[in-house]
């Protein structure tokens, strides 16, 4: 890591009391704006519990996610096999 951005990091990390005061005084002002409440809120709660993880939904063969998924292990396995690779279905003969 470069010496400029441990600076950077350490510097930043030294306000980090500061910063979640306000978050948290942010997230009790009852005059605050709702959205900067709730901002506020789930800024605390991914520092300290980390960011929930986001699962992927379907699972039918349909699903866009999964086809994706799917097209990237193809390309990954063998990106020069017309039939599995990148170039499946297009009819275009990769070169060596």
């Amino acid at each position: 890591m470069a010496k400029a951005l441990a600076d950077i990091r350490s510097l930043a990390r030294g306000h980090t009391e500061g910063c979640l005061a306000t978050l948290a005084s942010i997230m009790h002002a009852t005059d605050a704006a709702p959205a900067a409440r709730v901002a506020a809120a789930n800024s605390l709660l991914d520092r300290g519990w980390g960011k929930p993880v986001q699962a992927i939904i379907g699972g039918d063969e349909g699903d866009p996610a999964l086809q994706i998924i799917h097209t990237i292990r193809r390309i990954i396995a063998d990106p020069k096999d017309p039939d599995r690779g990148l170039y499946a279905g297009t009819g275009v003969t990769p070169r060596s």
